[in-house]
């Protein structure tokens, strides 16, 4: 059996460890308080890029649609000008290989 002083070492210096446990706890405790803080401002700007992304996207499937339409215009266009100048030409254009 143990003697009464070496139990009175013993509870001592698992209080002693006991202290530096709960201040190890502590800090483990404050660093997961940041940890969180960080993810949740991680999250937030991921956030704010996705719907940056989301808008330029959206901007960029406008800007496409416009462009196939003046294309499209554009085309016609010409279209109507080469109809114009044949008319100008009549039948009787001459013939450039001769």
């Amino acid at each position: 059996m143990s003697s009464p002083e070496d139990l009175e070492q013993r509870v001592a210096a698992v209080e002693a460890e006991l202290a530096i446990v709960r201040q190890e706890a502590a800090a483990a405790r404050a660093l997961a308080a940041g940890a969180d803080r960080d993810v949740a401002e991680y999250r937030a700007e991921l956030r704010g890029h996705t719907r940056l992304l989301s808008a330029l996207r959206e901007t960029q499937l406008e800007h496409y649609a416009e462009h196939k339409a003046d294309t499209a215009e554009l085309k016609a266009g010409v279209a109507q000008i080469v109809r114009l100048l044949e008319g100008l030409g009549g039948t009787s254009s001459p013939d450039p290989a001769g």
